[in-house]
């Protein structure tokens, strides 16, 4: 184990294996001289640095199970290159990161926590927090409609605004109008709500020209990676306001946020917090459990990532 991860997840662990917590940047040479022959398995916290020389360093591993949907810090062609499986924790946590982006579009279209700060400063007795936008007429644009795009999508029905996606292939059981480009997804929508995976695919790939195109009453909504923004042209395009405003939940160098961004009063910030309530975590956590007692029963993985060399089932 690189990183520490929840409480109930190492007693698991360490009820069912020799559980070894080596640090988040291991000495390579001092753990392939000691530990490294032994280590068969990674129970990798969130976004854990899994790369090709520390895979080298260990030369009986077999599988990385990652907690998280998104699995970019992990070189998952490098562990498919040594035969090594990489599974990540789907499903679990689908609802939840839906249920915040929901909560982040909301709070950022109605201004909601500078609105309770100007209760909480005593404001109010003195004037009515002004007028902000609103959802109404509004077209959402979804970048990526898999598991979590698709359940921002029922979410968003049920506040009758027009939902449009660009995906990388057409989805070929959904109504919502698809667009093959982002910059296309970006000119037909007022709001872009972020929900594809990060990696060097799509690393930011929402830049000056999508914000331009998005226009001036523009909301955009981030609870996938923060790899996927140009920053520094997103700061740029709500000082200059080219876009209205932005809701973000995770950033390029977590968990630094860029002082330019914190001063910024048309946004609202949350420390990834997606998937953060004590249910989800507990679901996570249980999966990668239950992926390395299944590996190691001989049973396969339960969830294993696309590019994991398992063609078998559990």
């Amino acid at each position: 184990m690189l990183k520490p991860m929840p409480p109930a997840v190492m007693d698991a662990l360490g009820a069912q294996f020799t559980l070894h917590q080596v640090g988040s940047a291991p000495d390579l040479a001092t753990l392939q001289a000691g530990l490294g022959p032994r280590i068969r398995g990674i129970a990798a916290a969130a976004q854990s640095p899994i790369d090709g020389p520390l895979m080298d360093a260990l030369p009986k591993l077999e599988i990385v199970a990652s907690l998280g949907v998104g699995y970019d810090t992990i070189d998952a062609q490098g562990a498919r290159a040594r035969g090594i499986v990489v599974t990540h924790t789907p499903d679990v946590l689908t609802d939840e990161v839906a249920d915040i982006a929901l909560g982040l579009l909301l709070a950022t279209v109605r201004d909601l926590p500078a609105a309770e700060r100007h209760l909480r400063a005593g404001l109010w007795p003195k004037g009515s927090y002004p007028l902000t936008a609103t959802l109404r007429g509004r077209t959402i644009g979804i970048l990526g409609l898999g598991r979590i795009g698709r359940a921002i999508a029922r979410r968003l029905e049920g506040f009758g605004v027009g939902i449009a996606y660009h995906n990388r292939t057409r989805v070929p059981d959904v109504a919502y109008a698809y667009h093959p480009s982002l910059i296309e997804l970006a000119r037909a929508v007022d709001t872009l709500m972020i929900a594809a995976p990060g990696g060097p695919g799509t690393a930011g790939i929402v830049d000056a020209a999508v914000l331009a195109a998005l226009g001036p009453e523009g909301i955009l909504v981030n609870i996938a990676r923060g790899s996927l923004i140009d920053e520094p042209a997103l700061i740029a395009a709500l000082r200059n306001r080219t876009i209205l405003g932005a809701g973000l939940d995770v950033f390029a160098n977590e968990p630094h946020v860029p002082e330019a961004l914190l001063a910024l009063d048309r946004v609202v910030l949350l420390p990834h917090v997606g998937s953060a309530s004590v249910h989800t975590r507990a679901a996570m956590g249980g999966l990668v459990v239950d992926n390395l007692i299944s590996w190691f029963a001989g049973k396969g993985p339960l969830t294993p990532v696309p590019e994991t060399p398992w063609s078998g089932g559990p």
